[in-house]
């Protein structure tokens, strides 16, 4: 009960943020930091509890965003053979959709091609995958504009009491939509993660032959995880897309996966907050040092700070954060005299 309400009282205070804290470039900041700290949310249920590192995840990322681009600004594409495709612009909303359930199919084809595989040739396979999405988003011009980027991509709207349909413009409007997707992934995670499945994924991470040997399907677990994964990683592309309201190639790039891999280990893989306190830490940390240091100082900080906390925290910030806490509350309960200690118990 506890827990629960000081994970509400956290909600809150992200929720009425906007209102004692009106800078649009700050809160900019935090619209693209809580993006990527969706796309690690999804990373972390592969890399922390079935402990499959996937180097090539930020192809979800693109797909979602592609997807939901296109099918909301509309399409017409020469099949060959005489065939075209024309598709006429879609709801935001339903293009956003689209785009999970398309990153999720692609995370179906991939995970179960993959996980045939393991160690080097998963980890090749993925990052492949995803080298793949880059390049045909940049050489199938008549579908993706190429390197000339889709633009012009329309924005979220929204029906509003009081004000009807709305379109989502403001920053504040957007971090509240962007804040909503992340509890929503949030929550869906946890519950995966404290079912029967986050039970098999976890007996997968920490040994794969004995959960074998119990009856855990492998294969079909892995495939599953990667089908959430994907999907969750597709919405935070679908916000990316219609937030930025430009799409290019570079949406493929490998430092994006990257990110998403230093959030999730140095916050604490394996735990549901780490990716949060990873991604608002690291997501910010460049832009919060823009007043005080240069560019080349900015990062050079960024990558002392990860191979310090890699180094000092090899679990992450929260596993170390929960265990020094553990620490004081019983150093806190020796304190107390020996007849108030069951009563406070």
């Amino acid at each position: 009960m506890t827990r629960l309400i000081l994970s509400l009282l956290v909600v809150l205070a992200f929720v009425t943020l906007p209102f004692w804290m009106s800078d649009p470039y700050i809160l900019g900041l935090l619209i693209l930091a809580g993006i990527f700290i969706i796309a690690a949310i999804s990373l972390n249920l592969l890399l922390g509890y079935t402990g499959q590192l996937s180097l090539g995840h930020v192809a979800f990322f693109g797909i979602g965003a592609y997807t939901s681009a296109l099918l909301s600004r509309g399409f017409d594409v020469d099949l060959g053979l005489g065939l075209t495709l024309d598709v006429a612009p879609k709801p935001v909303w339903l293009s956003f959709l689209a785009g999970i359930l398309m990153a999720a199919l692609f995370g179906w084809f991939v995970g179960r091609l993959a996980f045939r595989v393991r160690g080097a040739y998963f980890v090749i396979l993925t990052v492949s995958f995803a080298q793949v999405m880059r390049l045909i988003a940049l050489n199938w011009v008549d579908l993706t504009e190429g390197p000339m980027a889709i633009n012009n991509i329309p924005s979220f709207t929204l029906w509003l009491p009081g004000l009807g349909v709305t379109t989502l413009t403001t920053k504040a409007q957007n971090y509240w939509l962007v804040l909503a997707v992340a509890v929503i992934a949030f929550v869906l995670v946890a519950h995966i993660v404290r079912s029967r499945v986050g039970r098999a994924l976890i007996a997968l991470r920490e040994n794969e032959g004995l959960a074998r040997s119990v009856g855990i399907q492998v294969t079909h677990y892995l495939v599953l995880s990667t089908v959430v994964a994907a999907g969750i990683a597709g919405a935070s592309g679908g916000l990316y897309t219609h937030y930025v309201r430009i799409v290019d190639p570079d949406v493929f790039m490998f430092i994006y996966t990257v990110t998403m891999i230093i959030m999730v280990v140095t916050g604490g893989k394996g735990t549901l907050t780490g990716p949060i306190v990873g991604g608002l830490l690291f997501g910010l940390m460049p832009e919060l040092l823009r007043d005080y240091a240069g560019p080349e100082v900015q990062w050079i900080i960024y990558g002392a700070a990860i191979v310090l906390i890699v180094f000092f925290l090899p679990n992450g910030i929260v596993p170390a954060a929960a265990r020094i806490w553990q620490r004081l509350a019983a150093l806190g309960l020796r304190l107390v005299p020996e007849h108030l200690r069951p009563r406070l118990s």
